[in-house]
């Protein structure tokens, strides 16, 4: 599976951003989750979709993003509202399909190439 990250942008704090996820073919089977990376930081686990339908949040971002798919499109969405300057980071999307913890990241064995988020405050 290849899956393209895309979105990211440069906002101000308190905007929004949509990122999406899109896979190279079905994957409706897999957990699907997004990571973030800032300079200097270890990688952080923000959100997951698992197969069956479950969202997983990190604590930094729960009540401000939002996962969700697209089966029909093979894409998987993070709505990213109310935008802090400590979100600021490169978003990974990543797939697994073994049903593993979904918040590490070495759980996943396919990765997109990710995206910059930016805000400013």
């Amino acid at each position: 599976v290849q899956l393209q990250a895309s979105g990211g942008g440069l906002v101000q704090a308190g905007e929004s951003l949509r990122l999406s996820c899109t896979a190279s073919r079905r994957i409706s089977s897999y957990t699907v989750a997004w990571f973030r990376q800032a300079p200097g930081k270890e990688r952080e686990f923000v959100a997951a979709h698992s197969w069956s339908g479950d969202t997983f949040y990190g604590d930094s971002v729960k009540g401000r993003f939002t996962i969700s798919r697209d089966s029909t499109k093979n894409t998987v969405f993070l709505q990213m509202n109310s935008l802090r300057s400590e979100d600021t980071a490169v978003y990974y999307c990543a797939a697994q399909m073994i049903g593993r913890s979904v918040s590490v990241s070495e759980n996943y064995s396919y990765w997109g190439q990710g995206t910059q988020v930016t805000v400013s405050s």
